[in-house]
């Protein structure tokens, strides 16, 4: 493998792990904002996590992400080490959250293509001065209590620098040089744990640089070149020699011995070569040996392997043209008439193992809805906060599987879905005490199995849709299609989708401009999937959206017309039938229907509609095709049925799509025969009733 595959493949790593790293994090943030305070086990993950992102961005020379993860990992270490009451929580919440959108950014930033490294002062400095309150806090509290606690790091330097160099001099005068081992990780926080230690046996004590704990410049300093730190004590050399012998993460350390006059120059000398080689670097170059080893980042169960999606992708269209080659045998002209057993037994066992290796493959693919569900904790938080609206978000059927390219097409509606229903939907606190409603609002998201179908949900209690309020705003906007009296309630709810619609009279953060709904509803029907709403006035409202499980392969029914030959997903169809001339009827705009079991539906001829000829006209003579979708109904007319078949559905060109603007129809396939199949939409052919 060529080096630059391997940095292609170590980048893809990096964004992987780290990318679920923040999904963990930030889970945790929201779980234990719930109960206003951290877990040890939470405590401990979180300064694993950023422990992991620091070292594998600072492998991958992302100094940006690598410093807001040590700042942060800073942060935990001192809450870790400080098991406190008094740490304002809530205050930690936001500072981790920002961090991990400014990781996620710059995730983003580097999938795209961007190298340019990005400025960190604010966020690390917003966490170092948060951190330096904590020590400030802590120094206050625990003064009088713990003297004499040498194990904790000391939470201000004037301690330990000030303070202590005023105390009687006395004893022999030490100066060392301090080194800490390459990857040890936290060296200003370790050498104000040493520091703090040599103050409990010594007077008159001073470090260069004096500054290890706010200066990042002199953290970098410390980490490269180490630090000196004179004292005097009543201990001799070799005490002083065997203390720092038992000291952990040290690679060096330089002893000596001075003479009280020595101490003036050799100080103030120290002081200025440290002020010299401490420089703010323009761009961080963090040393690879300083951090994790890149085993670290593949350190992963042996049972489980990651697989790029696009390998996926390429495995299923391998597969997709082993079905098509499958058809192209069985359904050869050249067989027809001919009594063939054994080949018909090898084409049943064919189809046995392609069937079995197209379900695993699908399989592989498929993933839960939990990873989309779960962010949407962050939506529910950040905007109740926003909002200053207390809401619960409920989720249901979170394992639900999807396929792989599903997911991305799911994501930003959903996430458009929820806001509406809180900015929407969920009152504010004092209108829902007016109602006698619970102070806090509940947004239920839930996912469950429905045949071929993945039902996702999202439903809130809150004021519901106003219908008057939708069918004037409607009527303004010329977009009524049909007489008020003869629609329904879930009729007028869905005019909410359509282009430009928006019952929302303030223009906020979230929503109120006219957009949204219609993009959400475009995104989903790009998957084959529809977009219903259903309200009740002040109890809330209830919006499904139906995908299909996935978008590779699908179980068809091939219809011919004339010379053409149509492919409906049977997922669509409710039945067919060859209807009797009693039964077809037209209604006052001389539209044709045909009654079924006394219901009556729109009749749709396919020759009509895609401008092709047909051999039947009659409709006694052809084939019904009742289609359904949700709770609408029609019947395609078509010549015959040619049968039932698994097809690989072809995305349609641009030029088809935009140019030429061909509606009604999805996708292509290519039948056994070597022609091609366009397979229809029944969302569009419902959706013009």
């Amino acid at each position: 493998m060529s080096a630059d595959n391997t940095m292609e493949s170590l980048l893809d790593m990096f964004i992987f792990e780290t990318s679920q790293n923040l999904e963990q994090l930030e889970k945790l943030i929201i779980d234990n904002e719930k109960s206003s305070e951290f877990t040890d086990e939470a405590i401990n993950e979180i300064f694993r996590i950023m422990h992991t992102i620091k070292g594998s961005a600072a492998m991958m020379m992302f100094g940006d992400v690598s410093s807001v993860a040590h700042s942060v990992e800073d942060l935990f270490y001192f809450i870790r080490e400080h098991s406190e009451d008094h740490i304002d929580c809530n205050g930690v919440y936001d500072l981790v959250l920002e961090s991990i959108d400014f990781i996620g950014d710059k995730l983003d930033k580097i999938k795209a293509g961007s190298n340019e490294e990005d400025d960190v002062t604010a966020i690390t400095s917003k966490i170092s001065a948060f951190l330096t309150k904590l020590k400030e806090k802590h120094q206050g509290v625990s003064q009088d209590a713990t003297n004499n606690d040498t194990n904790k790091i000391a939470a201000d330097k004037d301690d330990f620098s000030d303070g202590i160099a005023s105390q009687d001099a006395g004893g022999n005068r030490f100066k060392v040089h301090v080194l800490f081992e390459e990857g040890c990780q936290m060296e200003s926080i370790r050498a104000f744990d040493l520091v703090n230690k040599i103050a409990a046996f010594s007077t008159n004590l001073s470090c260069v640089p004096n500054d290890i704990m706010d200066n990042d410049n002199s953290v970098a300093f410390i980490r490269e070149h180490g630090f000196d730190v004179y004292f005097n004590t009543e201990k001799s050399y070799d005490e002083v020699n065997t203390f720092f012998e038992n000291t952990m993460f040290l690679r060096k350390v330089d002893i000596e011995e001075q003479k009280e006059n020595e101490l003036a120059n050799n100080v103030s000398k120290a002081e200025v070569e440290a002020e010299a080689s401490i420089v703010e670097p323009s761009k961080k170059q963090i040393d690879v040996a300083e951090n994790v080893s890149s085993s670290d980042m593949h350190n992963q169960a042996a049972t489980i392997i990651n697989v790029h999606v696009a390998k996926l992708d390429k495995l299923m269209d391998l597969v997709g043209e082993m079905v098509i080659s499958e058809a192209m045998v069985v359904q050869n002209p050249d067989l027809q008439g001919l009594d063939l057993e054994n080949f018909k037994k090898a084409a049943r066992q064919l189809h046995k193992i392609t069937t079995e290796l197209q379900d695993t493959v699908m399989s592989i693919r498929m993933v839960p809805l939990a990873d989309i569900f779960q962010k949407m904790h962050r939506i529910v938080r950040d905007m109740g906060k926003k909002l200053d609206k207390e809401v619960r978000l409920e989720i249901i059927g979170e394992e639900t599987e999807v396929d792989k390219n599903i997911i991305k097409h799911l994501s930003d509606p959903l996430v458009h879905l929820m806001r509406n229903s809180i900015d929407h939907g969920i009152e504010d606190k004092e209108d829902r005490a007016a109602k006698n409603k619970p102070q806090v609002g509940t947004v239920t998201l839930e996912a469950k199995n429905a045949g071929n179908d993945v039902l996702v949900i999202i439903k809130d209690d809150g004021k519901g849709l106003d219908k008057n309020k939708i069918l004037e705003k409607a009527k303004k906007n010329g977009i009524l299609k049909k007489e008020v009296s003869e629609m329904s309630d879930k009729e007028i709810f869905n005019l909410i989708l359509l282009p430009g619609f928006s019952t929302n009279d303030n223009i906020t953060e979230y929503s109120g401009r006219g957009v949204g709904m219609d993009i959400v509803v475009k995104n989903i029907e790009e998957v084959g999937g529809s977009v219903s709403v259903e309200s009740i006035e002040d109890a809330g409202t209830t919006i499904t959206i139906k995908i299909p499980l996935t978008l590779a392969i699908i179980d068809g029914m091939n219809i011919r017309v004339g010379k053409s030959t149509y492919t409906l997903p049977t997922i669509s169809i409710k039945e067919s039938f060859r209807p009797k001339k009693e039964d077809i009827v037209t209604d006052f705009y001389g539209n044709e229907m045909i009654m079924v079991r006394g219901q009556c539906y729109a009749v749709m001829r396919l020759y009509e509609i895609f401008n092709v000829d047909p051999d039947i006209t009659d409709l006694t003579e052809g084939i019904f095709i009742m289609i359904e979708i949700d709770d609408k109904r029609a019947c395609i007319f078509a010549d015959e049925l040619i049968g039932q078949q698994d097809v690989v559905v072809k995305a349609l060109s641009n030029y088809i799509k935009d140019v030429h603007k061909i509606h009604g129809v999805s996708g292509c396939t290519l039948l056994g025969d070597g022609s091609i199949s366009l397979i229809l939409d029944p969302g569009w052919f419902l959706s013009r009733q």
